[in-house]
């Protein structure tokens, strides 16, 4: 579902789901949407508006997805379909779309071990598939992540 909304130039999240519990009038569901969707909630009080960088712009895009009695599959209904946002025209950049894999994780870790810098991480991530949208900051992202599970619960200095 979500490479369908990556081809259009949006991104599709889950805004809410639910399993059945055996309570009558209760069904499995889930509710999905634009990662626009909503409103942006500040969290200082001094800080304006206006300055902060949020995505949210109350975008309506909304499906449900059913799953079929057979156990087949989903049924997926649209609610809405309609954006007030422009679409991206590329995802580059983008933090859903750039998230690294399992396996793009340990190739970063074992990078990392021997030393090899960020950008030829990088290089060697975009030669291995061409589709990877990942940046630069996102690489530095986990390899930062990566020294601080070997240093536990030391700090740096320590």
């Amino acid at each position: 579902m979500r490479s369908v909304g990556y081809s259009y130039g949006f991104v599709i999240v889950i805004l809410r789901s639910d399993t059945w519990t055996g309570q009558r009038g209760k069904m499995t569901y889930v509710l999905l949407g634009c990662e626009r969707e909503g409103k942006y909630i500040r969290y200082k009080k001094d800080v304006d508006i206006s300055r902060t960088g949020s995505r949210k712009c109350e975008c309506p895009f909304t499906l449900r997805g059913k799953p079929i009695r057979a156990g087949q599959g989903w049924m997926v209904e649209l609610i809405c379909g309609s954006h007030n946002h422009d679409l991206a025209e590329t995802m580059v950049g983008h933090p859903y779309a750039g998230r690294l894999s399992v396996e793009e994780n340990v190739m970063v870790e074992d990078m990392t071990k021997t030393s090899v810098k960020a950008r030829n991480i990088l290089l060697t991530m975009k030669e291995r598939n061409e589709k990877n949208l990942m940046t630069i900051k996102q690489v530095y992202n986990a390899m930062c992540v990566h020294r601080r599970s070997q240093r536990r619960h030391r700090t740096e200095i320590q």
